[in-house]
């Protein structure tokens, strides 16, 4: 049974996965990869031209003992002339050394020469395998780019981006706040209509009994112009009905417009009187309201 450390562990480690592939982006990796075989075929170019001075100098170095083995023999050659057979000896040893050393230095070329093959052979198989991930890492790119593009564009109409996300919460927030807005509006009329609010900008001394008899004075006022146009349009049909009437019709007619006017004057004084009650109404609610440095004033 795992311990909680390694639980742990393994917690941290899956995070840090998923982390890392929400920040991974291929395009950045693919360059990183194609980065490091560059440096990678730099390192095996180096290396062979490292190989290549090495064998140049082998061959140097040939050159001079081959230089030293013929200057040598030509030694032992003018030291027997001379009778010296000890020198031309000593010279015959030191070219035999120096042919020793000329057979060491041809091996140590062949084997630089067959290194050199090599890292030459193995820098153009990295040279082509290079260019290939090149033309093969664009191309990947640029699939990458465009399934992102296209990506972006279905989210963006479908509107499940995190852009337009957002959009459509900010245009359901406001349509939330135009309605919010919008009832409040409604229910302050209501309340202003009922006489639960007044309206501020009014002038001063207008309250719900200065409202009420507005509304008995506009009533009152209703009343009286229909009045006015029922007498209108009785007055207006009355010439005619008396021309084509008899003398008890008239007199019938008569009546009824003695009747209707007397009616209207009665109309008339008790409208004035309800308007004379309700400016009394009116000042004595006012003067209940006054402030009493007002009333001692």
């Amino acid at each position: 049974m795992p311990s909680i450390a390694q639980r742990v562990a393994g917690l941290f480690q899956v995070k840090a996965n998923r982390a890392l592939d929400r920040a991974e982006d291929p395009r950045e990796t693919l360059d990183y990869s194609y980065q490091q075989q560059l440096e990678l075929l730099q390192k095996v170019r180096r290396g062979l031209a490292d190989v290549a001075a090495a064998r140049k100098r082998v061959e140097q170095q040939a050159d001079r003992l081959r230089q030293s083995a013929e200057a040598l023999r030509d030694q032992a050659g003018q030291a027997l002339a001379a009778g010296r057979e000890d020198l031309a000896r000593e010279a015959l040893d030191r070219r035999t050394a120096t042919g020793s050393r000329l057979t060491e230095l041809r091996e140590e070329h062949a084997s630089l020469q067959a290194q050199e093959e090599k890292l030459t052979l193995a820098a153009q198989r990295l040279q082509a395998k290079t260019d290939a991930f090149r033309t093969s890492k664009e191309t990947i790119k640029a699939r990458y780019t465009a399934a992102e593009a296209q990506g972006r564009v279905t989210e963006a109409v479908t509107g499940i981006g995190e852009e337009m996300g957002d959009v459509g919460l900010a245009v359901e927030r406001a349509r939330d706040r135009t309605e919010q807005l919008q009832a409040r509006s409604a229910a302050l009329d209501e309340l202003m209509a009922t006489g639960a609010l007044e309206d501020a900008t009014l002038p001063a001394g207008r309250d719900d009994l200065r409202a009420e008899l507005d509304a008995v004075t506009a009533e009152g006022d209703v009343e009286t112009e229909l009045a006015r146009m029922k007498t209108e349009i009785a007055s207006s049909g009355g010439p005619a009905a008396v021309e084509g009437g008899s003398a008890e019709d008239r007199r019938n007619r008569g009546r009824e417009d003695q009747g209707r006017e007397g009616r209207e004057d009665r109309e008339d004084r008790d409208r004035e009187d309800r308007q004379a009650r309700q400016t009394r109404d009116a000042t004595a609610a006012r003067e209940s309201r006054r402030p009493p440095d007002q009333e001692a004033t």
